[in-house]
């Protein structure tokens, strides 16, 4: 693994926590830089392998995942921008968003980056990649479940009954 990349891309992901999150006391930032990181080396692990046996069945679920992961976060971003009313920051909604994907789950955004680690950890699925795997799940539930804590706070009683029309990542599962 080269160094210099993994402390480059860390820092940079530092910087976005900071600057999305953490900077108007949105603490799930801290959280989600685990679930970032632990995504940002599985690709530096993986990049070697991205296209070996790209038509495998590993391989084919991995790009499904890595697709879908896409579509996700895209999806979720644009409904956000559009019905959320933000400020300077997109995360800092002033409307909460209950339509679209946002009418199936709670957290399309966060759903993406575990779909994305989940697929770059299928491209070459080692100990070492399982482990940040699990990571990236823990610290995506743990960035949620702050985040829900966040969300009470400013949305109060509309985001409770929210969290009890919808999923927390996947839809129709309990």
């Amino acid at each position: 693994m080269n160094i210099y990349v993994l402390v480059i891309g860390t820092v940079f992901i530092i910087l976005f926590s900071w600057f999305l999150s953490i900077k108007y006391k949105r603490y799930h930032g801290i959280a989600r830089f685990f679930a970032f990181e632990s995504v940002f080396i599985l690709v530096i692990l993986n990049i070697k392998v991205w296209f070996v046996n790209p038509f495998s069945p590993l391989q084919l679920v991995s790009w499904i995942l890595l697709i879908f992961s896409i579509y996700v976060v895209i999806t979720g971003y644009l409904l956000l921008k559009r019905k959320g009313k933000p400020d300077s920051n997109f995360e800092n909604t002033s409307q909460l968003v209950k339509s679209g994907i946002y009418g199936y789950i709670r957290h399309p955004l966060y759903l993406s980056i575990f779909l994305l680690g989940t697929g770059v950890m299928l491209k070459d699925p080692e100990p070492a990649q399982l482990i940040l795997g699990v990571i990236n799940f823990i610290a995506i539930y743990v960035t949620a479940r702050i985040e829900e804590n966040e969300m009470i706070s400013k949305f109060g009683d509309e985001y409770r009954t929210y969290m009890k029309e919808t999923k927390m990542f996947f839809p129709f599962m309990v």
